[in-house]
């Protein structure tokens, strides 16, 4: 079980590295032929700054479209990030500068409890799927499978934090193995984790090619990254500017 982790988790993890540097690099590639920021729009550079910083922390655009489907998924994020941050802990070594932070007890509570809100959240976007009518007609069965596919993450991590703990001393070990090429400590074998770290596993196998891309790809819309500066200066691409030379 300990070798079939470890291979999973080293491809796994060069799946998601590469699959989403290049995705990224599709996304750099692709001209913008117009200026088609979504009104009102940031007249500076500074603006265009500050309103993606609205837009990745506070969601600003759900937020005026819809205020259940903003709340959801607000929660749902805010509570993931809460949770990476204190899973941190299991794969960073004591002399590491942040490890006070990390291991603060308020960081580790709030952490384990962000789990619930993970939980409600999922929960509220996956009935806005099935029981509103507009939404539930252009959802595709990945949109219920990834749903799914992050509950029974979520799922699995709330029956370890609250219902069967495990063995976190030596979870962390085999996690410090596998940062270093070690092979010394054997995974702690319980269904919730092997439930668990699988899931995850298949989650950053298929996140290069699934919707989740939506979270590198916010940084490269052209209707929140673009200057509303037509009258000004010209907006030409770097395909369009060859063509004329």
């Amino acid at each position: 079980m300990t070798f079939l982790f470890a291979t999973l988790f080293y491809i796994s993890l060069g799946v998601l590295i590469v699959g989403v540097a290049l995705k990224i690099r599709q996304y750099w590639k692709t001209p913008a032929p117009l200026k088609i920021p979504t009104m009102p729009a940031p007249t500076t550079q500074a603006g265009v700054v500050f309103r993606m910083a609205r837009e990745v922390i506070l969601f600003e655009s759900l937020f005026r479209s819809t205020k259940w489907t903003w709340m959801f998924g607000w929660m749902f994020h805010f509570g993931l990030l809460l949770a990476f941050v204190r899973h941190l802990r299991y794969v960073m070594s004591p002399d590491f500068i942040l490890w006070p932070l990390i291991n603060n007890w308020l960081v580790q509570f709030a952490g384990q409890y962000a789990s619930l809100m993970i939980l409600f959240g999922l929960l509220g976007l996956l009935a806005r799927r099935i029981f509103v009518d507009r939404v539930r007609y252009i959802s595709a069965p990945s949109d219920y499978l990834m749903l799914i596919l992050l509950l029974v993450i979520t799922v699995s991590g709330i029956m370890m934090s609250f219902v069967t703990p495990i063995d976190i001393v030596s979870l962390k070990a085999f996690m410090m193995d596998l940062i270093t090429l070690d092979s010394g400590h054997e995974l702690p074998v319980s269904v919730p984790l092997v439930i668990h770290l699988g899931l995850v596993a298949l989650l950053a196998l298929i996140f290069p090619f699934s919707k989740l891309l939506h979270a590198p790809g916010l940084f490269f819309s052209p209707s929140r990254n673009q200057v509303d500066n037509p009258r000004e200066r010209r907006h030409i691409s770097d395909w369009a500017k060859k063509l004329e030379s």
